[in-house]
């Protein structure tokens, strides 16, 4: 087992999709200012998951007014390799797929990197985590849910976290994300499992101090990485 990167830490990406859409600029920059490390765009198809929202036209768009914010795209889409190029066009900085959505994981992987992105790889709640054993070493993060994709504002799914621990206890320099019911509530289920990218919509965009609330999540996962260490 590899012993965790120095650089492991934890980083807060709030999810834009419970925001007020008609202002995404501006709440994108309400966010970034609030201390985000970085954005967590959905892109949802209304085929690999029954909603839509948007693509990379409003990335496009975003990008010229926060050049240097970082642009994670969850792609809630099928097949996943579609919008590859369009996204890493548009300004695009992690392209995190779906594995149930390709039928060529590394192929996958190995455009996105192409196209300049990094690759993160993400599992519904009911595919099992050992399938992505294989390429772990591939991507750049994992993406665990902790509710079925395709809407904003479910319900937490707890039993998810062996998933997470088990990441953790086999890849222990992995960036490991969680997406779905993340908040004040549920974190600290979160970094004790060994999450570190920390994905919240609802608890951030809802919040009079989403600040408050960001770095309250950011030092329950950097608490969790320190006690990690010592304990190795």
């Amino acid at each position: 087992m590899s012993s965790p990167r120095k650089s492991l830490s934890g980083k807060i990406g709030p999810s834009i999709l419970n925001s007020d859409l008609s202002n995404l600029a501006s709440e994108c920059q309400r966010m970034l200012d609030s201390g985000a490390d970085y954005l967590h765009l959905d892109v949802m198809d209304g085929h690999f998951v029954p909603n839509l929202t948007f693509g990379h036209p409003i990335v496009k768009c975003l990008r010229p007014k926060m050049p240097n914010a970082m642009f994670e795209m969850h792609m809630m889409v099928e097949p996943a390799e579609r919008w590859i190029e369009d996204m890493a066009a548009s300004g695009a900085n992690m392209y995190t797929f779906h594995y149930e959505a390709t039928q060529d994981v590394p192929g996958c992987v190995r455009k996105i990197k192409e196209a300049g992105m990094k690759a993160g790889i993400s599992i519904k709640p009911g595919t099992k985590v050992e399938v992505l054993d294989p390429f772990i070493d591939l991507v750049d993060t994992v993406l665990i849910m902790t509710v079925e994709p395709g809407f904003g504002g479910q319900k937490f799914m707890a039993d998810m976290m062996p998933k997470i621990e088990y990441l953790r206890e086999h890849f222990s320099d992995l960036d490991i994300g969680v997406d779905g019911g993340v908040s004040l509530d549920t974190i600290q289920m979160c970094a004790n499992a060994g999450a570190n990218m920390i994905v919240s919509g609802s608890a951030l965009m809802k919040s009079d101090n989403p600040r408050e609330v960001m770095q309250t999540l950011r030092n329950t996962v950097e608490d969790s990485i320190q006690k990690s260490q010592l304990e190795r």
